[in-house]
């Protein structure tokens, strides 16, 4: 016999043995039990026999079978352990997320506020750049008494402020200087769309060194001029018509000069309905021995002198046909533009000139018809009347 088949041999009959014994020691103990007893006690045995057999003679099933228990277990706390990380990994995730928008948010409104504190800072810096180029003016010693006190007294705001045409009549109902004073003139409306309105009723006026034909150098320069300072020096949004109104057929006729500009001037207004501010833009008619010039800053000025009409005559009465809603307004206007030149420039202004008709005063409450020296007066004194005159109507529309 081969020394393989002997070894099978003897583990055959080991084998053999141990069954036999097993089988003996259940016979035995199944002798001492009760039938339940006997049952589990069967079962178990043979468990064990069964367990003892794989243990001796099938040692690797056994190993294995264990080795699988195990892996099984690992595998399922790595999944677990898997499964955890993942979860911490997405609330991390969102955690950081939730961080980094929040960051993202706080640094979006800082970048925000920064950016509205260099606005700030700018229009700040430009309304200073402004201010600085605004003529700085000292206020002058008035050459007239102006408390309210005195000025409360009819006779004298009339004699010193005003001048009335022999054909109308003013009482102390219409020229009241309180009234005048309380009065608000402040401007209506933003730069943004037209505020204030230049044209000339009578656009061929010139001066004395005019050049023929050349518009620059008459009423209508004036008012370009006018609307430069305006719009540059001080940020108002005008309009400058340039309309012809006193010419027909290339010949000069001022007989319904104030017809024709009322037509062109309202057809302005429906266009440009932010207007506020209306000048009817002239230079006056004087002898010829006559200069209407001052000093100022030491350059010759033309004089400047406002004009409005009462819709009233002595003949006629209340001119119902030229009724004016705003009488008092365009009084209380051109009073407080002579008040406040009379503190700052005396000797600009020479009076507010009353006549009985209407001169198209009534198409705004701010209106006022302003003449700008005489054909006497040279055309650089005529510029050198719109900076100080500037300088009122903005303190006035301003509210300042």
């Amino acid at each position: 016999m081969k020394p393989k088949s002997n070894f099978k041999f003897i583990l055959l009959t080991v084998m053999v043995a141990v069954c036999v014994y097993n089988v003996y020691h259940v016979f035995l103990l199944i002798r001492e039990e009760d039938n339940t007893r006997k049952s589990l006690l069967v079962e178990d045995i043979c468990a064990g026999i069964t367990e003892q057999a794989i243990a001796v003679y099938l040692p690797g099933l056994l190993y294995e079978s264990e080795a699988k228990k195990k892996e099984e277990i690992i595998l399922e706390d790595e999944s677990t352990c898997e499964s955890i990380i993942e979860t911490k990994g997405r609330t991390i995730a969102e955690r950081l997320l939730a961080e980094n928008q929040a960051q993202a948010i706080e640094q979006e409104n800082e970048h925000a506020k920064e950016k509205q504190k260099e606005e700030d800072e700018q229009a700040e810096a430009e309304n200073d750049q402004k201010k600085a180029e605004e003529p700085a003016v000292a206020q002058a010693s008035p050459l007239l008494d102006l408390s309210m006190e005195r000025l409360a007294n009819f006779d004298y705001l009339l004699n010193n402020f005003f001048v009335v045409d022999p054909n109308t009549t003013a009482d102390s109902s219409q020229i009241n200087a309180e009234t005048f004073m309380n009065t608000d003139l402040t401007v209506k409306g933003e730069a943004s769309a037209p505020q204030i309105l230049i044209y000339h009723t009578h656009s061929q006026e010139e001066f004395a060194d005019s050049v023929e034909g050349d518009t620059s150098t008459g009423v209508i320069g004036l008012g370009d001029y006018l609307t430069e300072i305006l719009t540059n020096t001080y940020g108002y949004n005008v309009l400058h018509d340039t309309q012809t109104f006193d010419l027909f057929g290339g010949s000069l006729d001022r007989n319904k000069a104030y017809n024709y500009a009322r037509d062109g001037i309202e057809k302005v207004l429906e266009e440009n309905p932010s207007i506020d501010v209306i000048i009817d833009l002239h230079r006056d008619g004087v002898s010829e021995d006559k200069h209407l010039v001052t000093e100022i800053d030491g350059k010759q000025t033309a004089q400047i002198m406002y004009f409005n009409g009462l819709s009233y005559t002595n003949n006629g009465g209340n001119l119902d046909y030229l009724y004016n809603p705003y009488i008092s307004d365009n009084l209380a206007f051109s009073f407080r533009l002579e008040y406040e030149a009379a503190q700052y420039y005396p000797t600009l202004t020479r009076c507010v000139y009353l006549k009985g008709y209407r001169y198209n005063l009534d198409l705004r409450p701010k209106s006022i018809l302003l003449e700008v020296g005489a054909q006497t007066n040279t055309v650089e004194e005529a510029r050198n009347a719109m900076e100080p005159f500037a300088y009122i109507l903005n303190k006035i529309l301003k509210g300042e």
